[in-house]
């Protein structure tokens, strides 16, 4: 990707990371780096793939295994999950979560909060289905 300049945009971590896993759920099944390295257009440096690759290897949204003398790659995981991981690290960072949690939520916008307020009518996985 070009700027109107001719030099290359800076990607942020978040955005290739999205990319890269989007590029996986595409395949139909395990690929190489440099597969992703040439579905992402061939512009990233095959180890920016691998050092992204890696790290979502480490958030457990993409799985690996040895072929030959590299790994092929597979998503175990989708973009969503990769946003909710990354939403959860930032208020995982927070002293106040309360606070922080209330200041989402009010600045939802109406279909947004409404979707919330459905899920959350859900029951948890350990909201026991047999009372005392």
């Amino acid at each position: 990707m070009a700027r109107e300049d001719g030099r290359a945009r800076r990607r942020g971590q978040g955005e290739l990371e999205g990319q890269v896993l989007g590029a996986l759920r595409e395949a139909d099944g395990p690929v190489t780096a440099a597969w992703v390295q040439q579905r992402l257009g061939g512009d990233l440096a095959y180890t920016t793939v691998v050092t992204i690759l890696t790290r979502l290897l480490a958030k457990d949204v993409v799985s690996r295994e040895r072929h030959g003398r590299s790994f092929v790659w597979t998503p175990t995981a989708d973009v969503a999950r990769l946003a909710a991981l990354r939403m959860r690290r930032l208020l995982d960072g927070e002293r106040d979560r309360e606070a922080v949690l209330a200041s989402f939520v009010t600045a939802l916008p109406p279909g947004d909060e409404q979707v919330l307020r459905a899920l959350l009518d859900i029951p948890g996985p350990d909201a026991g289905g047999t009372e005392d």
